[in-house]
């Protein structure tokens, strides 16, 4: 049984905690946080996880797990996995290291994790949940022959849309890395690259050649959304990041020559039910579909009844209403590909592999949404195919992650 430990004790890692009830042969031993951690633990113990434990520091944590998950804030990602790197020199003995996304910020950042990663050898997956939904792993299996017999996808089209984060630090570009197009354009570009990928070939083998963005400040420059902003801390007047996002990606299969576009958008000012996640891919005579908001399940609290609910997200993620007719899924962990992407990485770490999606597939990743920044400051398409154009990506910090966003994100 493979011992699980957690750097982080926030959104996202309550998410995994819940998608572990669902694996098997796992335990939550501990976890390790700023905030949260006795809570977090609490309600593992409470879900049959093991007697999870909470550690003072990473270190200590490495020392007693045979797999660190790293849910950590953006910002800290590479200080933490520094801490790993000291415990594994120190002796820690890790079958495997899991990092959330996005994996870095810009991709100095990425590039000085994907070396300690290395200097470590120890396997990796990087968490893409959106690869693993089960509508898209059914999907493309149902539709292999087909594929083989008509050719690959040549079209996607990726959405993922709420009305805003939860915590303060993700409306921060400063911190976060950006607006929804680093917070959310990380799921959307990478699971549109991966419907264009053949089944069967690796999630890597296609080839970027050029990136085309236009984003925007929408809702959240405006009242009286912005004073809400600084109630939290954060000034748009100062330091805005984009609401909006919509970006064209163009690929090439090395191999055959073939051309595929991704199409990806994403927004904060989605003023719905909750989360929506929407995905397209089309081929030659054949597609599929998916859409998070089309539940089997659904709730209706009447406005008498609505005084008694305390927490609208009991029935779906970024809920905005807690009357009326409401979306339920009753397993979102599940739905949204968090359980299919634990049970992926501990079965490549148990054969002493790295995952599906490892940290070098984070760090393309990476390099997407860079190149996505880079298409909006200079309001032109990136070509990805200039070995000029790549080497400046390598050191490129977005203007909107600098807190330089203003001029940039009005129409």
């Amino acid at each position: 049984m493979l011992k699980i430990g957690m750097i982080g004790a926030g959104f996202v890692a309550e998410f995994h905690r819940k998608a572990l009830v669902s694996v098997r042969d796992v335990q939550l031993a501990g976890v390790s946080a700023l905030k949260g951690a006795e809570q977090l633990a609490a309600r593992a113990k409470n879900a049959g996880l093991g007697d999870t434990k909470v550690f003072a520091d990473v270190k200590q944590l490495c020392r007693a797990v045979d797999v660190v998950a790293v849910f950590v804030p953006n910002f800290a990602r590479l200080e933490t996995l520094q801490a790993i790197d000291e415990a594994v020199a120190e002796g820690a003995r890790l079958k495997g290291i899991i990092f959330e996304k996005p994996l870095a910020r810009n991709l100095k950042e990425a590039d000085a994790m994907v070396a300690l990663a290395r200097k470590m050898r120890v396997p990796t997956a990087y968490f893409e949940n959106q690869i693993h939904m089960p509508p898209v792993v059914c999907a493309r299996e149902q539709l292999a022959a087909v594929e083989k017999a008509m050719g690959p996808i040549h079209l996607t089209r990726s959405a993922e849309e709420h009305g805003g984060p939860h915590e303060p630090w993700f409306w921060d570009p400063t911190r976060q890395g950006g607006g929804v197009w680093c917070d959310m354009g990380c799921h959307s570009a990478a699971v549109g690259m991966y419907m264009l990928t053949p089944v069967g070939k690796a999630p890597n083998s296609l080839q970027c050649i050029s990136v085309s963005a236009n984003m925007g400040l929408l809702k959240w420059g405006k009242q009286p959304w912005i004073d809400q902003l600084r109630q939290r801390g954060v000034d748009y007047d100062k330091t805005p990041a984009e609401d909006y996002a919509v970006v064209t990606l163009t690929f090439k299969d090395p191999r055959t020559g073939a051309i595929g576009i991704a199409q990806a958008t994403d927004s904060w000012m989605y003023d719905a039910p909750g989360l929506r996640l929407m995905m397209e891919a089309y081929g030659a005579g054949y597609s599929y579909t998916v859409n998070s908001l089309q539940s089997p399940s659904g709730l209706f609290i009447s406005d008498a009844a609505a005084l008694a609910v305390q927490d609208a997200e009991l029935a779906l993620e970024k809920s905005q209403a807690s009357r009326g007719a409401l979306v339920m899924q009753h397993n979102e962990a599940d739905l949204y590909g968090y359980v299919g992407e634990w049970r992926d990485a501990l079965a490549a770490f148990e054969a002493g592999q790295d995952a599906l999606l490892n940290i070098d597939f984070g760090r393309l990743v990476t390099q997407l949404i860079m190149a996505g920044y880079l298409s909006h400051e200079r309001r032109k398409a990136v070509d990805m195919t200039d070995p000029a154009t790549l080497k400046e990506l390598d050191s490129y910090i977005p203007l909107i992650q600098q807190g330089k966003g203003t001029d940039l994100l009005r129409f």
